[in-house]
């Protein structure tokens, strides 16, 4: 993979939908940066979500995107929360190389009261319960699935203990969301959504900076504490040049993901790859369909008739499918 360095002379204005690999390395950091548009609008705009839900649901898809474009291989990386919240659930589909789509089950009556009482920020709608994060390669691999309780705790903070538990590499995140007024030639000004975020990772190479990283407990009993000595110089200037990013940056079109990281990193050399697209796409089918209710019996279909037909909605991209039940026997 090709790594260009990055100068002053570099894109000003923001490319959406992609996901921009990074590498510093006399800081041993690497990383990505992820702006959404287009592709976030349209998953947005499908199902008409209140305000905070459809900036929480975008916050996810920029994390899964984040963390979905990272994987070598052909397989799926899956997001979900499951909790007692008004924002019940909420699962982002990643499929490489670059499909993603998502969708959110919320109590609305839920959502309404939280918004008038001013408690609808991301960890007040999640509330308590779990996050589950899911690499499934497919064929006989068996898929991997760390979990993460959640605890009225924010999607950066979450994904911050996942990393710890599951991966073990210090890491930094930054996911923002903003909605914003576009116009297109010859219509009148819209409202889209537009959201970003930045992963950064310390991958040492010198066995001296390995030393200094946390290490972790491993199989010793449990309770037992990770080793903790100071940070890695590089590292902390790493993570205090992330920590400065604001929201703005990460979701304002006129501001690239190049120009970001050149503000941060310039003075150490940073140098990005390949761009990576983000595609809006859900893999439904009426085949796919097909097959699922093919695998219910005659009772369950039988159940599932209403007016002498049966149709299934997506969750995720909302497409209805129609079916003669007797189309379904007659295939068994």
């Amino acid at each position: 993979m090709t790594e260009t360095p990055i100068s002053a002379a570099m894109p000003a204005t923001a490319v959406l939908d992609t996901v921009l690999p990074f590498t510093v390395p006399d800081l041993d950091v690497r990383g990505r940066v992820v702006r959404l548009g287009p592709a976030l609008d349209a998953i947005l705009a499908r199902h008409a979500y209140p305000e905070p839900v459809a900036r929480l649901l975008a916050e996810a898809i920029a994390l899964t995107a984040l963390l979905g474009t990272s994987l070598k291989f052909d397989g799926r990386f899956t997001v979900q929360t499951r909790t007692d919240g008004p924002v019940s659930l909420l699962v982002v589909d990643f499929q490489t190389p670059d499909g993603i789509r998502a969708y959110a089950s919320f109590d609305a009556d839920a959502v309404a009261r939280a918004v008038a009482e001013g408690q609808a920020t991301p960890a007040d709608l999640l509330g308590r319960g779990h996050l589950a994060m899911t690499i499934d390669q497919g064929g006989d691999m068996k898929p991997y699935q760390g979990v993460v309780v959640l605890d009225r705790t924010g999607l950066e903070e979450v994904a911050h203990v996942w990393f710890g538990q599951s991966e073990q590499i210090p890491t930094r995140v930054r996911l923002a969301v903003a909605e914003v007024l576009t116009r297109e030639p010859g219509a009148g000004a819209r409202h889209a959504w537009r959201a970003g975020g930045m992963l950064v990772q310390f991958l040492p190479e010198s066995e001296e900076r390995r030393r200094t990283a946390d290490l972790h407990p491993g199989d010793a009993p449990e309770g037992t504490e990770p080793h903790h000595v100071e940070p890695d110089d590089a590292w902390a200037e790493a993570e205090a040049l992330a920590g400065t990013i604001e929201d703005v940056e990460l979701t304002d079109p006129e501001v690239s993901a190049e120009r970001l990281l050149y503000r941060l990193f310039h003075e150490r050399g940073v140098r990005v790859f390949e761009r990576q697209p983000v595609v809006e796409r859900c893999r439904c089918s009426r085949e796919r369909v097909a097959g699922m209710l093919a695998q219910f019996t005659a009772e369950q279909v039988h159940d599932m008739t209403v007016d002498g037909r049966i149709t299934v909605t997506c969750e995720f991209c909302s497409t209805r499918y129609d079916f003669d039940p007797a189309t379904l026997r007659s295939a068994e």
